[in-house]
């Protein structure tokens, strides 16, 4: 079982920054991926970044160059750092980890990005 738990979002103007933080219950050097994903009111969940064990990271194109994946593996954190905030940026973001055949899932954490 893998509990996964966001924090950091919040209300920011655009053009701001915020840091999400994924504290994760297990060692995080044991998961292949992990990933942010976001959903926008009355849209589907997309994936906004993920890194795997390895380092290797990918990011949607609307965030390439703005949003920066990362983790601490002495913290068993994954974190989001998100710059240039737009509008439609605005969303609930969650923190994805891939385990064990599994998807695990945080409760999420409220973006919101005003113009």
């Amino acid at each position: 079982q893998v509990q996964l738990v966001e924090s950091g979002g919040g209300l920011v103007q655009a053009g701001g920054s915020l840091r999400l933080s994924c504290a994760v219950s297990i060692r995080i050097s044991s998961l292949r991926n992990m990933a942010w994903y976001r959903q926008a009111p009355g849209k589907q969940r997309e994936l906004v970044a993920d890194i795997t064990s390895g380092g290797n990271t990918n990011y949607v194109d609307s965030v390439k160059g703005r949003f920066t994946i990362s983790t601490d593996m002495a913290k068993n954190t994954v974190y989001l750092q998100m710059n240039s905030l737009k509008s439609e940026d605005t969303g609930v973001y969650y923190c994805n980890a891939y385990w064990s055949l599994r998807s695990y899932w945080g409760q999420g954490t409220q973006v919101t990005v005003s113009s």
